[in-house]
């Protein structure tokens, strides 16, 4: 889930699927999956989609796990095991962090699943990486350790040209070089994925993107930029829902004239 479909050559079932996923649809992404759902590979992206739209939306966590479970039958060699239990470790953390239910020891346990079952060199650890960093940062308050986390998962991501995945390094990295004052750091990193955002067309992401660079800009700029934010978030309906307590709303629109 690093930005499949973002390129010239991805198949037209990637390309559609990102498109929806890109703009919140995440059921309707899943559901074009279904077909394949005997693929190991196709089980495990279906899984991923719905628990994206649990972090972002706080629901269909049952629709999640159901794909999840899954996802996990469907693995046969360790690579894909391991990155189901990734992906297992990611919806506990999405449980956690919202407040559903505490479930960091199963986050935990799945993630280390992951690492011992994840060949050091593979692609999929540098999401492994990035996962270990939010526990690390969110659950464990261990800022060192989640930057180092979050380093690992950057450079990986870079040598495998994982574009998307490389936005939310930056944006983590930022955002822990604003909690240590080194402003021009976190604007650099903030401003780095909202470019690679608005690049890929990741439109679901670009409004956290836009809201954690105007927090680190001079007015008028932060502003402009807390405002185009609250446009984009009113217009993908409220999405991702955590970012609602940290936009000032806009005014109504008037009626259309009709």
């Amino acid at each position: 889930m690093s930005g499949s479909g973002t390129t010239a050559g991805d198949d037209p079932l990637q390309t559609a699927i990102w498109r929806l996923r890109s703009r919140g649809c995440w059921v309707d992404a899943a559901a074009l999956l279904v077909p394949h759902a005997a693929v190991p590979a196709a089980a495990l992206q279906r899984a991923a989609l719905l628990v994206e739209r649990c972090l972002f939306t706080g629901e269909g966590w049952a629709e999640a796990e159901e794909a999840l479970r899954a996802a996990e039958a469907a693995a046969r060699e360790d690579a894909e095991r391991g990155a189901a239990a990734c992906e297992r470790g990611h919806l506990a953390y999405a449980a956690t962090v919202l407040g559903v239910r505490d479930r960091v020891d199963e986050a935990r346990s799945a993630l280390g699943r992951a690492a011992a079952l994840l060949e050091p060199t593979a692609p999929d650890r540098a999401l492994l990486d990035f996962r270990r960093g939010l526990l690390a940062e969110h659950l464990s308050d261990s800022p060192e350790s989640a930057r180092a986390a979050y380093r690992r998962a950057h450079a990986t991501a870079t040598a495998h040209g994982q574009t998307l995945l490389l936005s939310f390094t930056w944006r983590h990295l930022a955002g822990l070089a604003l909690r240590e004052g080194e402003m021009a750091e976190a604007r650099h990193g903030f401003g780095e994925s909202l470019r690679i955002r608005e690049e890929l067309g990741y439109l679901i992401g670009t409004a956290p993107a836009l809201a954690a660079l105007a927090e680190v800009e001079p007015e008028p700029e932060a502003t402009r930029l807390r405002a185009e934010a609250t446009r984009l978030f009113r217009l993908l309906g409220g999405v991702p829902s955590w970012l609602a307590g940290q936009l000032t709303p806009l005014p109504p629109p008037s009626a259309p004239a009709v």
